[in-house]
């Protein structure tokens, strides 16, 4: 009897161990969202300044849109750092140097958007190395921030990343707008529980050129400034 009761304990304990596991892994998959905040400091989720933001587009796409998310961010003092992707930024050179001309910081998104947390040392360099180059050529700019496609990264990517000189940034806030067209949804994602050294994550879709204003306002509502990445960590 005293054996049964034990076993019985056993798989109800087993039981409620698999059920909250569940339950997380069903949370995880239900966000989207492929990142996790990583132990090694040198990849870099919010910065240390408490009176500002940082605004971040990754772009490897969406071209058409950078121009008016340009033009609000200026009518409103605000600056942010486009992520370039190489392989975008052969295609879209005279983009690439507006961007640069309407004072706005540019950083590395790698050349192919691969999965850097699969890559070796040595690809991950190179993917960095070969778009720093030619960011380098289009825009005479050295870039020192590197934000790996989709947040996946590994120590070696760290290591390739510290190796080129760079800071490898994430994000504290993800407004997912490459997946979810939502312009009041992207607001909400971006602006909720704000507070200094947040680094808000954006790509240049119609939504989020839609919902800037919106972010902006409520940014400045809570007496934040928006400035470039490297300004905020």
């Amino acid at each position: 009897m005293v054996k049964n009761v034990k076993r019985f304990g056993y798989f109800l304990t087993s039981f409620a161990c698999v059920f909250i596991f569940c339950g997380i892994l069903a949370v995880w998959v239900g966000t989207g969202v492929a990142t996790k905040v990583s132990t090694d400091s040198r990849a870099v989720y919010a910065g240390s300044n408490e009176k500002a933001v940082g605004l971040m587009f990754n772009v490897y796409s969406g071209t058409e849109y950078i121009p008016d998310i340009m033009q609000t961010l200026k009518q409103n003092g605000a600056v942010a750092t486009f992520f370039i992707g190489g392989i975008w930024a052969e295609k879209n050179q005279s983009t690439l140097t507006d961007i640069v001309d309407n004072g706005m910081e540019i950083g590395s998104h790698g050349y192919f958007h691969k999965d850097h947390s699969k890559l070796g040392y040595k690809e991950n360099y190179e993917e960095m190395d070969v778009t720093h180059k030619l960011i380098k050529s289009i825009t005479n700019v050295d870039v020192k921030l590197f934000a790996p496609p989709s947040g996946a990264y590994s120590s070696v990517t760290l290591d390739a990343a510290e190796d080129m000189g760079y800071s490898t940034v994430l994000w504290s806030k993800d407004t997912i707008d490459w997946r979810d067209h939502d312009t009041q949804l992207i607001c909400e994602r971006a602006t909720k529980n704000i507070s200094g050294g947040d680094l808000i994550l954006m790509h240049p879709t119609e939504n989020t050129a839609e919902a800037l204003p919106q972010i902006i306002d409520k940014i400045k509502a809570e007496g934040l400034e928006m400035l470039c990445v490297s300004q905020v960590i």
